[in-house]
């Protein structure tokens, strides 16, 4: 059989949320068939990493995906036309674009949330805006099957858009095994190279309203005024939308100084990073999934999450539950898991067994189960 796979998001060293679910999948996909003929269409140049076995020819398509009328162009022009040279079986996306006008092809489409529905007030350029609105749906209805990563995402996609459950598959993220707990002497070392020595809560995400992280700072705020203590917050991630409320509530912080701003690290980094936190706090607004709090979970690291979208869902009883509106109650959250260590050592012995649920070996093997129900 010839798959076709849109590998857009395949970026050396820029891998997000659905570049990393692209490569944790693609890569065990590939090499478990090599009986399939794998077709990788990139927008750009690409790195021979992503190439990962003999079975994988990739395929530069153009234009360049990078804002909505290039999508347009990309997915309705330059895949069909590669689409149209492979003659494959089927089309596999994992970051929920396909290209509408390719009838002949059948296809799997992975759609990892519909935060834009629900939030369109966090997407800054009206023209992304118009079109998510105006092609998801047509996606939704072209793909042969959908693949998602809660069940959530998947009454969501058929709330939103008619699509019947039957068509709807789950198939959950997972996290890297890189992800594992450290000894107390390797957290010292963290600790004495980050922190100052100090113990600290974690965020990791990309900067955006959507994360929840004014609310964030205005809890530690808080946590700081009501307890004696040294604690740090250490921020990972990219500053993409620092500047408005995010960055005004920083400054206007009266322990902004316990703020450290630590941008994009590696994955190895981050890894030793969770294995070191008092706690994760993951008080997003809207997640299809939420994989920090998976990487928490193999790390052995308390997790602080929301009551909202699909995080209950992925943290179940292995979490402290909050209601990330309210500045109070992960204020709370942080100051028990900060002086009740029998409950933060609960929550992590829940997390062990939590994490057993979600691996990139079942996300992958879920996924070609949805390819193998449309061809």
């Amino acid at each position: 059989m010839k798959i076709a796979v849109n590998t857009r998001l395949l970026l050396k060293d820029r891998l997000e949320g659905i570049g990393w679910f692209s490569h944790e999948c693609l890569s065990r996909i590939v090499r478990q068939h090599p009986e399939h003929q794998f077709y990788f269409l990139f927008d750009r140049k690409y790195d021979d990493s992503f190439v990962y076995a003999p079975n994988v020819t990739p395929i530069v398509a153009y234009p360049q995906a990078r804002h909505p009328y290039l999508w347009y162009l990309f997915f309705e022009v330059g895949v069909p036309y590669q689409l149209r040279r492979i003659r494959p079986d089927l089309f596999l996306s994992t970051d929920g674009w396909v290209p509408t006008r390719a009838q002949s092809v059948h296809m799997v489409d992975v759609i990892h949330d519909l935060n834009f529905v629900h939030q369109p007030d966090f997407i800054e350029k009206k023209t992304v805006k118009r079109y998510y609105d105006r092609f998801f749906p047509q996606f939704a209805q072209r793909a042969d099957r959908i693949a998602t990563v809660s069940e959530f995402t998947r009454q969501d996609i058929h709330q939103q858009y008619g699509i019947p459950l039957s068509k709807i598959d789950v198939v959950y993220n997972g996290a890297n095994e890189v992800f594992r707990p450290l000894s107390l002497s390797e957290q010292a070392q963290v600790k004495a190279q980050y922190t100052q020595g100090c113990d600290y809560f974690l965020f990791v995400g990309l900067i955006h309203k959507r994360k929840n992280l004014a609310n964030i700072f205005r809890a530690f705020d808080a946590f700081k005024k009501s307890q004696d203590t040294d604690a740090k917050l250490v921020i990972v991630g990219d500053k993409k939308w620092w500047q408005g409320e995010i960055e005004d509530t920083y400054l206007a912080m009266q322990y902004r100084d316990e703020v450290i701003m630590m941008g994009r690290q590696q994955r190895d980094t981050l890894a030793r990073l969770y294995a070191s936190a008092r706690a994760l706090v993951y008080a997003s607004l809207f997640e299809g999934f939420g994989i920090p709090i998976v990487e928490a979970f193999r790390a052995e690291t308390a997790v602080i999450t929301s009551n909202v979208t699909s995080m209950p869902e992925v943290a179940g009883d292995a979490a402290a539950i909050v209601d990330p509106a309210s500045v109070d109650a992960i204020t709370a959250a942080m100051a028990r898991l900060w002086n009740e260590d029998g409950y933060r050592q609960s929550l992590i012995e829940k997390g062990r067994t939590r994490r057993e649920l979600f691996s990139w070996e079942q996300t992958a093997d879920k996924l070609w189960k949805t390819i193998e129900t449309v061809l």
